[in-house]
């Protein structure tokens, strides 16, 4: 039975001199750990945890078993990486502060905004023009609804509907992203104008969709759904689901390199949502700092979840706001470079406030004077 490590950052400073510099920058971006805990798992269960700050990590690694040791190192190294920018299209999306993905949906039946911009493509044109207008880093197009239940897609729609979105995004300058789990789709999104591809299926649903991604060189989001067919919110049956996410996107992430997806092109999402109770959903978001030490940027979809609504009286998508801003900002906490959101201009103020404080955190009012 092979013992499995998790180095998850338990302690978050507003800044280093709040410990006196012994905190590392998580993935290089606005948030500082001072507090760490070497998880050891055994056969499913947690076996040991040990404690320890940066001054400690070199001693707590040395007394980790052989087999550990360097494993340790690596994800140390990942939880302290600075990702460089995604380049899409002639826009820079800088990974050392949030960036916010616009979601855009030509469906008829996704559960918050189906059918809205299908048939009206001049809804959907203004829609993205005034997501872009109140700093959107991107624009992420969809042309299927991936809610439980949904009805899959046959691929010649789907493209009918991605393909003239993606034009009129691509006209206005935007970064884009198409939502799509197949291979068909991607490409001619792609040829559209589109750079990036986000896979909710994280490349399995097509078997011939990772090498398309790997022979175009485009950034790909990996995110993590339990089922393998086309069901994708079946077979959620975890041991432990924060550990047993890290794992499988761990898995995702090296099936991507060796099918020839440069690394540093590789984004990855817990999947909020997707074969997940409510549970589940907010044990993976109270632990989205360990997912650094996957060493990828990551990205965050929580955005009017079903998981809001089980917590405020069963309101419905549209009345969501409140609870998806609380994610988004809970997600700026933890360090995660892209939020996938409908509410685009709230969600922007509010990492605009966030980065405030952050930026003001670095002086250090309580310093005694010289």
């Amino acid at each position: 039975m092979t013992d499995r490590l998790y180095l998850m950052p338990t302690g978050l400073a507003a800044s280093p001199q709040d410990e006196d510099g012994d905190c590392i920058r998580l993935a290089g971006g606005l948030v500082y750990a001072h507090r760490f805990a070497a998880i050891v798992r055994s056969g499913g269960r947690v076996i040991a945890r040990h404690r320890f700050t940066p001054a400690g990590a070199a001693e707590t690694f040395a007394a980790l078993p052989d087999t550990l040791g360097p494993e340790a190192e690596r994800q140390w190294a990942d939880l302290r990486t600075a990702h460089p920018p995604l380049q899409l299209g002639e826009r820079t999306i800088r990974l050392d502060q949030p960036q916010i993905a616009g979601i855009l949906n030509v469906t008829p039946d996704s559960f918050s905004d189906g059918g809205k911009f299908l048939d009206d493509p001049e809804a959907g044109r203004e829609q993205a023009a005034a997501m872009l207008e109140v700093g959107a880093a991107m624009v992420d197009i969809g042309g299927e609804s991936t809610r439980p239940g949904a009805a899959a897609v046959w691929e010649g729609d789907e493209i009918k509907r991605v393909v003239p979105a993606v034009e009129y995004c691509a006209g206005m300058g935007a970064a884009i992203s198409v939502d799509t789990r197949r291979a068909g789709v991607m490409a001619a999104a792609l040829d559209a104008g589109a750079h990036m591809v986000n896979d909710v299926s994280a490349l399995r649903h097509d078997p011939t969709s990772a090498d398309l991604v790997a022979r175009r060189g485009c950034p790909v989001i990996l995110m993590h759904a339990p089922g393998a067919g086309d069901d994708l919110h079946a077979d959620g049956d975890y041991d432990a689901v924060v550990f047993d996410v890290f794992d499988w996107l761990a898995a995702a992430r090296d099936r991507a390199v060796e099918a020839g997806i440069a690394r540093e092109r590789v984004v990855l999402d817990p999947g909020i949502g997707f074969g997940k109770s409510l549970g589940d959903n907010l044990a993976l978001m109270n632990a989205l700092p360990l997912f650094h030490a996957l060493g990828q940027p990551l990205m965050l979809g929580a955005s009017r979840k079903r998981m809001i609504g089980a917590m405020s009286g069963e309101a419905a998508a549209h009345q969501r706001l409140g609870g998806s801003v609380t994610l988004a900002l809970k997600g700026m906490d933890a360090g995660v470079q892209m939020l996938r959101v409908h509410d685009v201009a709230e969600t922007v103020q509010a990492r605009n406030v966030w980065r405030g404080l952050r930026d003001a955190a670095l002086t250090d009012f309580s310093a005694l004077p010289d």
